[in-house]
Order: structure tokens, then sequence, then C-alpha cells
């Protein structure tokens, strides 16, 4: 977030950047010598969540949604490459057998 910051104070002006991650704040050295900092946090007072215990129901609830429709797709995809193999000749059955194991 500092950099934003930063680059919209002074664009072409910065020559290099540091976080100062012991006060959470990003310093510019500018081209004129000087320096400039800004926070780099969003909002001082802003509570993130700590561990899987801080994530909220209804993100769980989406996360288990997103992860059931993905495996689903992956097992529809399995399946109709199992079944494309079987359904053809030999020789393709063999190549995609190689092809796995590559």
């Amino acid at each position: 977030m500092g950099h934003d910051i930063l680059l919209a104070r002074h664009g072409n002006h910065i020559s290099a950047m540091r976080v100062d991650r012991g006060s959470g704040r990003v310093v510019a050295y500018l081209d004129d010598g000087s320096t400039d900092s800004a926070p780099n946090v969003i909002s001082p007072g802003l509570r993130m969540p700590h561990g899987l215990r801080g994530i909220p129901r209804e993100d769980w609830r989406l996360l288990a949604v997103a992860t059931g429709c993905c495996a689903g797709f992956a097992g529809v995809m399995f399946a109709a490459a199992t079944a494309l193999a079987g359904a053809t000749e030999p020789g393709l059955s063999m190549m995609l057998a190689a092809y796995s194991a590559n």
C-alpha cells in the first residue's frame, strides 16, 4: 500500500524504496536526496483474521463450494478421458499412458 501512495506523490522522482517492517512503513529515497515515507497498511485499526479460526462461516461455505466444484469438474474430466481412451483404438490409450508418465 505504501508503494502506491509514494508513487502517486512523487512519480518518477523516486530513486529507491525500502520497507521498514519495524515501523510498518515504506521509505522512498528521492532524486534530490530527500526521503518520504508512507504507511504500509490500509487502515491501522483493520482487524485481519489470524489463522483458520478467524475466517468467517460465510467464507468457509464459499471455499467449500468452490473446492467441491473444482473436484467435481476434475472427476468429470478424468472420467471423460478414461472413456475416450477405452472407446478408441489401443494406440491412443498407450499414448495417454505414456504422456502422463512424463
